[in-house]
């Protein structure tokens, strides 16, 4: 079918329409008591239109009433369920909260005049060219009798009145498409969320990327740390061939690999949102795990901890253990079971973090670093602090500073 008839043959065009006429039902109501609809005048007319205005309005202190005027704009004036258009996204921009202002109430007094209006408008226009084209039947035929109420002049009778009968009904047609592609522009101004909503509606969008963006380096961390031991574990302990050291690789391997269950199923359980409680994550007091772990992988670890870790606030706590998880990981991952000397300090103002290692010969060094590195500059940032990683004198370093107060 052409695009130029779609509109006729979509249902929202006509439910469009519809709305138009519902927000006449007050001024139709009111007309019955004063004054009348029997045979009005143009005057007449204006004063259906302009008396019901004070009513509407006030109507719209209720807080309620947008809300209303919202749910009845999102059914009918937008495509839904009942009527697909083509390149629509099925965003209507249009609130179904409740007045929280003065200014949202402002506006939907404004959209409830204007939808009064509109309809008697839309009212008066089906009435005139329904009838006109029931009239031209009639012309069609006989001599027409003199219609009561039609504004528009009927020609003589002729046959050829016939041939006039379906334009205005393709007026009427033209009319209900602009009117209700206009309504539904007026609805998204005057019904769309306020600046507040807008504001809370971005901010809950950014909390949401946030908290993918951390689910992310949390399994990037914690799964990419548990592949990473059992690889190495498994090359060593085929390489050593000592069944000593092949159940020590294993239960290396068992012990990570459920830590990285643990922190999976933590996960799924927060993208779930069932309303269960999430695990606790670790923090650097378990550093333990992590470097018993390393050395269990054959890399010699020498550590170094001053401070009370224990007393370092929860969230930087959890975020350096992910960092040296990582740093870890990505010595196990790129250089294999090297030595590594890993530096703690908790000071009266900051946490400092050191791991570094020898590079084996023939390892290429980009100074660039993957998106585990990346994702330890990040955490720091977040933070408030900063973190460092590349070559330096031979070795790879990762040095990390986060602020405790």
């Amino acid at each position: 079918m052409p695009r130029f008839f779609r509109p006729v043959t979509s249902a929202v065009t006509y439910t469009r329409w519809l709305h138009l006429l519902i927000g006449a039902a007050i001024a139709l109501i009111l007309a019955f008591i004063y004054p009348g609809l029997s045979d009005p005048s143009v005057a007449d007319w204006l004063l259906i239109a302009v008396q019901p205005i004070p009513l509407v309005a006030a109507t719209a202190v209720l807080p309620s009433m947008r809300r209303a005027e919202g749910l009845q704009a999102r059914l009918m004036l937008f495509p839904g369920q009942h009527a697909r258009v083509p390149g629509d996204d099925g965003d209507s921009g249009v609130s179904v909260a409740p007045s929280a202002s003065w200014s949202d109430r402002g506006r939907t007094a404004v959209w409830l005049v204007l939808r009064l209006e509109a309809g008697c408008a839309a009212m008066l226009v089906t009435i005139q060219l329904l009838g006109t084209s029931l009239a031209l039947v009639g012309a069609a035929s006989s001599d027409p009798a003199e219609e009561p109420g039609l504004l528009l002049p009927l020609p003589g009778p002729d046959p050829a009145n016939a041939l006039l009968v379906p334009v205005p009904i393709v007026v009427l047609l033209a009319v209900m498409v602009a009117a209700g592609r206009l309504m539904t522009s007026a609805a998204r101004q005057l019904l769309g969320p306020s600046p507040k909503e807008r504001l809370a509606a971005l901010e809950e969008r950014t909390e949401q990327l946030l908290e993918r963006n951390r689910i992310a380096r949390e399994l990037h961390d914690s799964i990419g740390h548990a592949l990473t031991v059992a690889v190495v574990q498994a090359g060593a302990a085929r390489a050593a061939a000592d069944p000593a050291f092949t159940d020590r690789a294993l239960g290396a391997i068992e012990e990570t690999g459920r830590a990285a269950l643990e922190d999976l199923e933590r996960v799924l359980r927060v993208l779930r949102e069932d309303g269960q409680r999430a695990s606790r994550r670790p923090t650097l007091a378990e550093a333990d795990q992590l470097l018993a772990s390393a050395r269990a992988s054959g890399a010699k670890v020498d550590t170094d901890v001053s401070g009370p870790v224990e007393r370092v606030p929860g969230p930087v706590s959890r975020e350096a253990y992910r960092m040296l998880q990582e740093a870890l990981t990505n010595v196990l991952r790129h250089c294999g079971p090297v030595p590594v000397r890993v530096r703690v300090a908790v000071g009266e103002r900051a946490l400092e973090i050191d791991v570094s290692n020898a590079l084996p010969a023939g390892t290429e060094i980009t100074g660039r670093g993957g998106s585990g590195l990346r994702g330890i500059r990040e955490r720091a940032t977040l933070l408030g602090g900063r973190a460092a990683t590349g070559p330096r004198d031979g070795e790879w370093q990762v040095h990390v500073e986060l602020p405790l107060g």
